[in-house]
């Protein structure tokens, strides 16, 4: 089936960062210290719920083939439950590259760090890193990296305590990652933070500097105030940050609901609704009775613009509105879902965008009946709701239908897709036979003819040059989603969104004019 081929892909791509991490072991062993993905897991508390974010993120930007190319951005990151408490947490994942910071693992960061601000979440960092790689310089990537440490100071000043565990080096601008940070643990002979390790002092001023006298562990828990708690090792660390975060006494509210029926029919079916053509559409109503509270919900206008679906329903207890496209969408279609969106923001009621649309209808009768308005009436209703949005890709999303549906320029609280979800501003083909069209009748206004064989080419050319930015892998690697899953856990990553979204409006926090200073 071409669904599990595709989720059996995923899990190989997964699998690629915990094995390159997993082979500095013997090095992190003989060292005392955890691998960075058994840091997490100790970390976290024991059997409850993790959704991760960016798993594929960095895939094909380090310059591998689709072979070799390890996701994940040198950077381990999710939200999940600390000694009870919901918080973000990123890892540097210093068992590859010595946890160097990429272009990738710096966006992926800020997004997390975006995530955890917008829905109130403790933001945790556990530390070790060697640093931006010099030799790829580049200036307006050290300029862009400095809302790494923007989002810190309003984390800290928004009231959402910032926790570095310090395991490694913070070397250079990556001081501030602790510097910033409410508390810092820190871990004995091994955690390190200096804005000028020794050989840049060496460098810049010509004192011989020890590392540890420079910026180690113990020197800032007596001399600077850095540190605040020094633990003897890895585990020691993590249970110190345990109890910490612990001690918070977090209140998100009783967001969480506990009484709902599950779907009539069973999640596996998922893998089977979407056909292996994916031009065939399919009907979301059929994903969405996998999604829903004992399969349960009301369609809004079904007979008005059929191929747009909007539907309300609930998901694990917590009520939300669906939309979803049966097809392209048309006039009535954008007019109901621009209606269906203010009526959500009436209600207070979530949106979650089921993307599987070849974008806006296009044509003589569409655009005589106003489909640039109405599409427009859509994009205005989907930029202005005033309610949390979440954005499914499960299949293809082309075209201005990547807008009108909450793409990623649009901002939606998450964002994940399916192994099959196709992106693009058209298909391969669409845009080869729209740029032959192009060179035929500019030929033909010159006068000229067209070498056949030449334009085969230049077709052949346009549909691998959109081909290969189309997959779900490779746009998941560029960030422009929060990872990919398999669709038969929609309603368990769907569900866990929608709480921690309704615990973040529940959430009474203590914000201060500025982030909190160290003393």
């Amino acid at each position: 089936m071409a669904m599990i081929a595709l989720i059996d892909r995923m899990r190989e791509l997964e699998a690629r960062a915990i094995e390159k991490s997993g082979r500095s072991g013997p090095r992190f062993a003989k060292r005392g210290q955890c691998l960075p993905h058994e840091r997490l897991a100790r970390l976290l508390d024991p059997g409850a719920p993790f959704l991760e974010i960016g798993n594929m993120a960095g895939y094909l930007r380090d310059g591998a083939s689709p072979d070799a190319s390890v996701p994940g951005a040198s950077q381990i990151a999710g939200i999940g439950f600390v000694s009870g408490i919901k918080c973000m947490i990123v890892a540097n994942d210093s068992g590859i590259d010595a946890g160097a910071i990429t272009d990738p693992g710096g966006e992926k960061i800020i997004r997390c760090q975006e995530i955890a601000l917008e829905n109130r979440l403790p933001f945790v960092f556990l530390v070790e890193s060697a640093g931006a790689n010099l030799m790829r310089y580049r200036v307006e990537r050290f300029v862009h990296g400095g809302a790494i440490f923007r989002n810190l100071a309003r984390l800290s000043a928004a009231g959402c305590p910032v926790v570095t565990v310090l395991h490694g080096s913070a070397t250079a601008g990556g001081a501030y990652m602790p510097g910033l940070s409410d508390y810092v643990v820190s871990v004995r002979g091994r955690g390190r933070a200096f804005l000028g390790g020794p050989p840049l002092v060496k460098a810049a001023t010509g004192e011989t500097a020890d590392a540890d006298e420079l910026g180690g562990a113990e020197m800032h828990a007596t001399k600077t105030g850095l540190v605040e708690f020094l633990a003897e090792d890895d585990v020691a660390a993590l249970g110190m940050a345990r109890k910490l975060i612990g001690g918070f006494k977090w209140d998100r509210g009783a967001a969480t609901a506990s009484d709902f029926a599950e779907p009539r029919y069973p999640r596996e079916d998922l893998i089977a609704i979407v056909p292996a053509d994916a031009r065939k559409p399919y009907d979301m109503r059929e994903i969405a009775a996998r999604l829903t509270d004992g399969s349960d919900f009301s369609e809004f206008k079904p007979l008005f613009g059929p191929q747009t679906v909007c539907l309300q329903g609930a998901i694990h207890g917590h009520n939300c509105a669906i939309i979803g496209n049966n097809g392209p969408i048309d006039n009535a279609g954008a007019m109901k879902a621009a209606q269906f969106i203010q009526l959500c923001c009436q209600l207070d009621r979530p949106i979650i965008y089921l993307q599987n649309t070849t974008g806006y209808m296009v044509g003589v009768t569409y655009e005589q009946a106003g489909m640039i308005k109405n599409g427009a009436a859509m994009i205005q209703a989907v930029a202005n709701a005033t309610v949390p949005q979440i954005t499914l890709m499960t299949g293809a999303s082309f075209g201005a239908g990547n807008y009108g549906m909450c793409g990623r320029a649009f901002g939606p609280r998450f964002l994940f897709s399916w192994p099959n979800a196709s992106t693009g501003v058209m298909g391969g083909e669409q845009a080869a036979k729209t740029m032959r069209i192009v060179a035929t009748e500019g030929a033909e206004r010159r006068g000229q003819t067209i070498d056949p064989d030449e334009i085969k080419a230049q077709e052949d050319r346009i549909i691998k040059l959109f081909g290969d930015q189309a997959d779900a892998f490779t746009t998941s690697g560029l960030q422009l989603d929060d990872g990919v899953i398999d669709p038969r856990d929609s309603r368990k990553v769907l569900g866990f969104c929608l709480a921690t979204i309704a615990e973040s409006r529940a959430c009474n926090l203590h914000p201060t004019s500025f982030g909190t200073a160290r003393f």
